[in-house]
């Protein structure tokens, strides 16, 4: 059995029921979710002029291997109605979702990369993922969730906007 950490985001439509239908499909089609954070409401990340992010963390064991993960989490978001654009920027979402570790690999191929190269310096993929695995070791950096988020220079606003 293999341990996934994913965040999930969104920012279009109905934000909310974005992410509870990506945990449902999750679940059928991925694993089973054992653990997940509250939702957080965060200003959009490196973008000006988008509306707030709504996103979620979640842990995951899931039987697939880290490809076919990426692959049935990127048919996930397609159905549920996310379209990628190819400009290099953020742009607006429906849903996206990030595998932010998978068990403690660490992989560099074109589809994924984990760790997620990014995330210790994201107060709103830190603060989520703190809740649900705070003792957890980054592979890379040697350093737990509370102590990366501890040292993030991020200074965007990222609040609670519903507990579980």
């Amino acid at each position: 059995m293999n341990e996934a950490y994913l965040c999930l985001g969104g920012n279009i439509e109905d934000r909310e029921l974005a992410l509870k239908q990506a945990i449902l499909k999750i679940n059928r089609e991925v694993g089973e979710i054992v653990a997940k954070s509250g939702i957080y409401e965060t200003e959009a990340w490196g973008v000006d002029n988008q509306q707030a992010y709504l996103n979620q963390c979640v842990k995951l064991q899931t039987d697939l291997h880290a490809s076919d993960l990426i692959h049935t989490l990127l048919a996930i978001e397609k159905e549920l109605g996310r379209e990628r654009m190819l400009s290099g920027t953020y742009e607006p979402r429906i849903i996206d979702i990030d595998v932010l570790f998978f068990n403690d690999a660490v992989i560099e191929s074109d589809a994924l990369i984990v760790p997620h190269p990014r995330l210790h310096l994201r107060k709103f993929v830190l603060i989520p993922l703190q809740e649900i695995a705070p003792d957890y070791l980054h592979p890379v950096l040697n350093k737990t969730i509370f102590s990366l988020l501890s040292d993030c220079q991020d200074t965007s606003d990222v609040k609670l906007y519903k507990s579980y």
